[in-house]
């Protein structure tokens, strides 16, 4: 995101004064404008635009579906073993209906083996090696129901993607599901999803 408190606007790249007069020099046809006022009207646009965008696309355009879901009753094996061969780093629970009931990530897993929030993975092998398996033989006697993150936040499909990213960043969440009028998810948009939906604007 850019800055604009104050008044204040930056893009991604600070452009020099030689990457302004380098661009007035390529535009056919006399500019009568100075190269900062070019430099500031780049940036009040560029903002604008972002903004724009921000408040324009909304999950339905952005969001991964369908979503991978895992069911209430699953064990954590059975858990840890899609979310591996799926390649994802968490995914939404439904109960027996279909519905949301919470959301299942990497750190629920790693709060039940006792490791918290860990800053890389060779504090996770520290943590382990110290603590005998970390307690993963605990765990074969638990269900999803038992570490999930619930209730789960969820949205509709017309939520922008200016309040998606607010949401992640206020209730620091990476994923959001991605439901329909009766609560069942039929997308889903990660952090990934943003970042990608923010470079359709440069």
């Amino acid at each position: 995101m850019h800055d604009t408190s104050n008044g204040n606007t930056c893009s991604p790249v600070d452009i020099s004064e030689k990457d302004i007069l380098a661009a007035m020099k390529h535009i056919q046809g006399y500019i009568d404008i100075s190269p900062g006022d070019f430099k500031e009207v780049f940036q009040v646009a560029y903002s604008h635009a972002i903004q724009r965008i921000m408040n324009s696309l909304t999950a339905a355009d952005i969001m991964t579906s369908p979503v991978n879901t895992v069911g209430i009753e699953m064990d954590l094996r059975q858990t840890a073993t899609f979310l591996a061969e799926k390649r994802i780093s968490g995914a939404p629970v439904v109960d027996s209906d279909g519905r949301i009931a919470g959301v299942v990530s990497e750190k629920d897993f790693l709060s039940i083996m006792g490791v918290g929030k860990p800053e890389s993975f060779m504090q996770i092998v520290a943590h382990c090696l110290k603590n005998k398996g970390c307690m993963t033989a605990d765990m074969k006697n638990h269900a999803i129901r038992d570490i999930m993150t619930a209730p789960a936040i969820t949205a509709g499909p017309q939520i922008t993607v200016g309040a998606i990213s607010a949401l992640f960043i206020d209730r620091q969440i990476n994923r959001i599901p991605i439901v329909d009028a009766d609560g069942k998810p039929i997308g889903i948009v990660t952090r990934t999803d943003l970042v990608q939906s923010n470079l359709l604007a440069r």
